[in-house]
């Protein structure tokens, strides 16, 4: 189990995390939502030793992670850590030999990883003939090329074309098939939607929401109904009893129902205003289960 448990930074008068915790075991995958700001990457470099917490630790296995731990965590760092005069092939190299392979098992694992997330024609290319997205490839290439025990990727989709997305979203599905906890951040929710088994949304350095997104889902208490009348007035919903205007837009519109709003006296609203082309039961996606989230961040769920 790999867990961050109570952190706590200050930096200065800005608290940037204020009990920060969750855990991710083993063969699963944790998004890391939040917005810019929120405190993911800090929460990313404690755990990698980069940035001292004022409290709180993060744990492996039931051990700190230490140096010796993190000899053995795949870490993708926000900012780009490469070096940019060096040959994409060498470079996958030499970080797999920073990781303690020996000089024939980090090329042979370099080659295998160029080549399987696209960079094999460019082998002998410096970083800096790249384009941005194929040096986000190589960094992940760097990260993953020491077979690691954890995987820690901060923002690893970015700049990623939907080719790149598909095949780093199946290398990191590998990973976890053959046991590997990995956390990642991105603002990117369909994403994190998609292949997450939980998620953990941070607000103003709090994790505000936590579980898998079907547990989020069962924990809000409206319902979701989309109601489409093309031809409808502007805001036909309000003063509806027990229902809430999420969205608007062209006669397209979303309303929250708390547990006692009759839908049939939407429905007969709706009809009222006009011709009622959609009227279905929602679920919210993660996107709205965020802005929901972090619209209240008071409501602390550990």
């Amino acid at each position: 189990m790999l867990e961050f448990d109570g952190l706590h930074k200050s930096f200065g008068s800005n608290r940037v995390l204020e009990g920060v915790g969750f855990a991710v075991a083993p063969g699963t995958m944790f998004g890391f939502c939040g917005s810019n700001g929120a405190g993911k990457t800090t929460t990313m470099r404690i755990a990698m030793g980069l940035v001292r917490p004022d409290a709180g630790e993060v744990r492996w296995q039931g051990s700190p992670l230490d140096l010796d731990a993190r000899r053995r965590v795949g870490y993708m760092p926000e900012e780009r850590g490469l070096y940019p005069k060096m040959k994409v092939g060498e470079q996958v190299a030499y970080f797999a030999r920073l990781h303690g392979l020996d000089a024939a098992a980090a090329t042979r694992a370099a080659s295998v990883w160029v080549e399987r997330l696209g960079l094999g024609e460019r082998r002998g290319d410096p970083v800096e003939k790249l384009s941005l997205g194929n040096q986000q490839r190589v960094q992940l290439a760097a990260a993953l090329v020491s077979r690691p025990e954890v995987l820690i990727l901060d923002e690893p989709f970015s700049g990623l074309d939907p080719v790149g997305v598909d095949s780093l979203a199946e290398a990191l599905l590998d990973q976890c098939r053959r046991g590997v906890p990995v956390v990642f951040s991105s603002h990117q929710l369909d994403l994190v939607e998609r292949l997450c088994d939980s998620v953990g949304i941070l607000a103003r350095g709090r994790i505000v929401a936590t579980g898998t997104v079907e547990e989020l889902r069962r924990r809000e208490t409206g319902r979701l109904l989309r109601v489409v009348v093309p031809d409808a007035a502007a805001h036909w919903a309000a003063g509806l009893p027990g229902v809430r205007i999420v969205s608007e837009r062209a006669g397209d519109t979303l309303l929250e129902l708390a547990a006692d709003a009759d839908d049939q006296a939407v429905l007969a609203a709706a009809v009222g205003t006009g011709r009622v082309t959609h009227f279905a039961w929602q679920q919210p996606s993660l996107v709205e289960l965020f802005r929901e989230a972090v619209a209240a961040p008071q409501e602390v769920a550990a």
